[in-house]
């Protein structure tokens, strides 16, 4: 039975365990949940409501990008790496180089969650789920939300041209925390992919790997994303 990964499939920290999961060819069941419900059964697995939580059949539970990022780059990296061509290396190179890794992914699943992310769905999505009835997005949160955005993107293309990969020479978790995100906002329709060459550049990198497709293939009820979403050529 494979593992079973419980998400929300716009949840940008969801998505980037997927990738990382599809990067090692692990076989994964996804179980998904409505990050709006707050439901007691999923809270019995995660007391602090968020996802993802990565369950094994020998009753393993991990909680969060964190854990199960690093559990994937120290564990099970070990079987995946019989499979050719190799896998990326999650946390790659030395000290210094890992400790880039992990405040990239910082920046994404925490500044670039709560400043752009987490605000863009709750207004485009979550608020129109509510079971008491949906409410319209609010104008000045989607403004702030898309100056927010570009402060963002400038940053992404400012690593994007400076260096191979987000995190330096070699494709990292910081990469897939980064394109997580980018591609809930792509979804949404809020990418100004013309203002952000740099980005637009390392995101068709990423986009293009195999372990991508599953991502480009989510859809949610009431929510469609535009056209060039799983275009690899936008």
């Amino acid at each position: 039975m494979p593992l079973r990964l419980t998400q929300y499939r716009l949840c940008p920290r969801s998505r980037s365990i997927r990738l990382a999961l599809a990067e090692y060819r692990i076989d994964v069941a996804l179980l998904d949940e409505n990050p709006w419900e707050w439901r007691q059964g999923f809270l019995a697995k995660n007391p602090a409501g968020e996802m993802p939580v990565l369950e094994f059949d020998n009753g393993l539970t991990l909680c969060g990008t964190y854990s199960v990022s690093e559990y994937i780059a120290e564990d099970l990296s070990l079987a995946a790496n019989t499979v050719a061509p190799a896998p990326p290396v999650l946390f790659p190179g030395n000290r210094e180089d890992r400790a880039e890794v992990r405040r990239l992914i910082d920046w994404y699943h925490g500044k670039f969650d709560r400043e752009v992310t987490r605000e863009l769905l709750i207004e485009k999505v979550y608020n129109s789920m509510r079971p008491s009835g949906p409410i319209a997005p609010d104008p000045g949160v989607l403004r702030a939300v898309r100056m927010n955005l570009k402060y963002h993107l400038s940053y992404t293309g400012y690593l994007a041209d400076s260096r191979r990969w987000l995190a330096g020479d070699d494709l990292s978790f910081a990469d897939f925390a980064a394109a997580a995100h980018i591609s809930t906002v792509d979804y949404l329709g809020e990418m100004p992919w013309q203002d952000y060459p740099a980005v637009k550049n390392w995101y068709q990198r990423m986009k293009s790997r195999p372990s991508f497709r599953a991502l480009l293939g989510d859809r949610v009820p009431g929510t469609a994303p535009p056209l060039a979403y799983s275009d690899l050529d936008f």
